[in-house]
C-alpha cells in the first residue's frame, strides 16, 4: 500500500462506527467513510466535539453540524522533492455538499511520485521547465494540478464543473502559482481529448481521477464502469515515446488494484512500452498506527 503520511497539517485521529475523525489545521472534523466497519472504542476525546460533524442520513446524503468552524480556513502540504518555498502548496478548506472538503488528502503519496518525476527531468533538461506538459483529468479543485505546476510543469486542468475550476484557481492564488502555466479549462474531459487528439497535441504526463458517476457541463452522463477504459485508451493517443508518465486513481470499490494494472496494461503499455503498478493509497491513523484505505492508484512510467 502506498501510505500518505507526509502531512504536517492533516492527521487521521481515529476511525470508528463508519467515521473517521480528522484534524485538518487547527479544527477536527468528523465525517463518514464507508471502509471504516469496525466498531473500535471511541474514547480519545476529540470523538465528543468535533468543530465539524456530517451526519449521514437514510434516506440519501446527509448535512452538517458546526462547532467553532469557520467558514473557510487553509491548510498547506509541503512536497519533498526540493526544500525550496516554492513546493508548499495551500488548500482553501469550506466544507459542502456530501462531506467534501475540497482535498483528499490520500493523494498526497501521488503528488509526491510525480512531482519528482517532473522535477528529476526537469533538472537533466532545464529548457523544459515550464514547458513540460502534464494534463490533470477531473481536476476537481487542483491538487495535482498544483504539485505538478510547483514541480515546473504547464499544466492543463480540465473538470466539468465550473465551481471547482473556480475554487482550484483560489488554491493556485494561495499557493503563489497564479502566474503558474495553468490552462483552467470547464470541459467534459471525455470530449476535450478526443478534440486534443484531433488537434495532434500531446502530453508528457496524464492524470486523472475519474469519479464514479458524473454529468459534463452540458449533461454528458460519466459511469466509470462502462467508461474509464476507453478513457485510457484515448489518453494513451495523446502520449509519445518522450512521456513520463500517466496515473489514475479510483475509489469505486470494484477497480481494485489488479483491474487497474490490466487496464493501462493493455491500453498503454502496448504502444509505448515501459512498466505498470498499481496499489492501493491509504492514510494513517494517529491512535493504532494502522492505514485507513481509501482507493487505489495505478501508474505507467516509460
Amino acid at each position: 500500500m502506498w501510505v500518505a503520511d507526509g502531512w504536517d497539517e492533516y492527521t487521521v485521529l481515529d476511525s470508528s462506527k463508519g467515521d473517521k475523525l480528522e484534524r485538518w489545521g487547527k479544527y477536527v472534523l468528523r465525517r463518514p467513510d464507508p471502509q471504516v466497519i469496525w466498531d473500535t472504542p471511541m474514547d480519545i476525546p476529540e470523538w465528543k466535539k468535533p468543530n465539524g460533524y456530517y451526519h449521514r442520513s437514510k434516506s440519501g446524503g446527509g448535512s452538517w453540524e458546526f462547532n467553532d468552524l469557520p467558514e473557510e480556513w487553509t491548510i498547506s502540504y509541503k512536497l519533498h522533492f526540493t526544500d525550496e518555498e516554492r513546493a508548499k502548496i495551500t488548500f482553501n478548506l469550506k466544507p459542502f455538499a456530501f462531506k467534501h472538503t475540497g482535498v483528499f488528502p490520500e493523494q498526497a503519496v501521488n503528488w509526491e511520485w510525480f512531482s519528482e518525476i517532473i522535477d528529476s527531468e526537469i533538472k537533466k533538461n532545464p529548457a523544459k521547465k515550464g514547458r513540460l506538459k502534464v494534463l490533470n483529468l477531473f481536476a476537481y479543485t487542483g491538487g495535482a494540478t498544483l504539485a505538478a505546476a510547483a514541480a515546473g510543469a504547464a499544466v492543463t486542468h480540465v473538470d466539468a464543473a465550473k465551481g471547482m475550476v473556480g475554487w482550484a484557481k483560489e488554491n493556485a492564488a494561495s499557493s503563489g502559482l497564479s502566474d503558474a502555466p495553468i490552462r483552467w479549462l470547464v470541459d467534459d474531459c471525455v470530449k476535450f481529448v478526443e478534440r486534443e487528439i484531433r488537434r495532434g497535441n500531446r502530453y508528457d504526463g496524464i492524470i486523472m481521477d475519474p469519479p464514479s458517476y458524473g454529468r459534463g457541463p452540458k449533461g454528458e452522463v460519466w459511469k466509470i464502469e462502462e467508461s474509464v477504459y476507453n478513457l485510457i485508451k484515448l489518453s494513451a493517443e495523446l502520449l509519445d515515446g518522450d512521456s513520463l508518465f500517466f496515473l489514475i486513481n479510483s475509489y469505486t470499490t470494484g477497480l481494485q488494484p489488479a483491474v487497474l494494472s490490466y487496464m493501462i496494461s493493455t491500453a498503454i503499455k502496448p504502444k509505448l512500452g515501459g512498466s505498470v503498478i498499481s496499489s492501493e493509497i491509504g492514510l494513517p491513523v494517529l491512535k493504532n498506527s494502522l492505514v485507513l484505505p481509501c482507493g487505489a492508484s495505478g501508474r505507467w512510467t516509460k
